[in-house]
């Protein structure tokens, strides 16, 4: 494959996946030109309508991976399909990826701005609605990021990523800057949407014991190479890998031997 376009006509064998990729492999050049590879072979599969967790240490290839099928990172070698068009992304410091400059209304007006022909008072109807979806409400709207809590930024992420309906939502270390709390609360609001709106979710996290419950199926990714995948149930009573055992244990979880 040229490593230039990543133009690829492979198809997965099922109509249920959303997402797959054959030996995909990824590799930086530091400044005298040497490569480290990120990620080394992996193959894998995102199913239409699930959650599916990314767990691995700092390091191991998730954000990567993330990029990877957003286009956002050039892969070396392999196929990859994602069957979504334009799929969204949360990022884990929501201030960061929030226009500092603007009100919450004009940002999450900006996906229908950019993608849509929908008449002003049309695009701020649906913003109210999603603000509501958000569990936020209409007076948020006139505030501007630094204005708002951690958890309200969150929220406002969230909802700007669903404004166009995506098929596929990356959700990249989502809660961890957020106190316990409103983690769960967070995670709570995820799930709801989820089940409401229907979207696939590729959620990364190295929380072990938030992916147990709010994932589907879980994979693990050690130094850019998938040592193991499975449901959480199966995985966490049995891991197989030596690391999933590690990573179990470091969560606090005592793993069937």
């Amino acid at each position: 494959m040229n490593k230039n376009t990543n133009k690829t006509s492979y198809t997965p064998d099922s109509p249920d996946i959303l997402v797959s990729g054959r030996d995909i492999t990824v590799s930086f050049a530091d400044r005298t030109g040497k490569r480290t590879t990120v990620l080394d072979g992996l193959d894998f599969d995102i199913y239409k309508g699930e959650i599916l967790g990314l767990a691995g240490e700092s390091g191991s290839g998730k954000s990567t991976l993330a990029k990877t099928i957003l286009e956002m990172v050039k892969y070396d070698s392999g196929e990859l399909y994602v069957g979504a068009d334009k799929p969204q992304m949360i990022f884990q410091d929501p201030y960061s990826s929030l226009n500092p400059a603007k009100k919450i209304s004009w940002i999450m007006q900006e996906p229908l701005r950019l993608g849509t022909d929908l008449d002003k008072n049309t695009r701020k109807q649906k913003v109210s609605e999603m603000l509501s979806s958000v569990g936020l409400s209409d007076e948020i709207g006139d505030h501007k990021p630094n204005e708002l809590s951690g958890g309200q930024r969150q929220r406002v992420c969230i909802g700007t990523a669903l404004m166009r309906n995506p098929e596929l939502l990356i959700a990249d270390e989502p809660v961890s800057a957020l106190d316990v709390t409103v983690q769960a609360q967070v995670l709570e609001l995820m799930k709801d949407l989820h089940r409401k709106h229907g979207f696939t979710m590729l959620f990364i996290s190295h929380d072990l014991r938030t992916m147990y419950n709010f994932c589907d199926r879980i994979m693990i990714l050690q130094k850019g190479k998938i040592v193991e995948s499975g449901k959480p149930d199966e995985m966490y009573r049995n891991p197989r890998a030596e690391y999933t055992k590690l990573l179990l244990e470091s969560a606090g979880i005592t793993a069937a031997r």
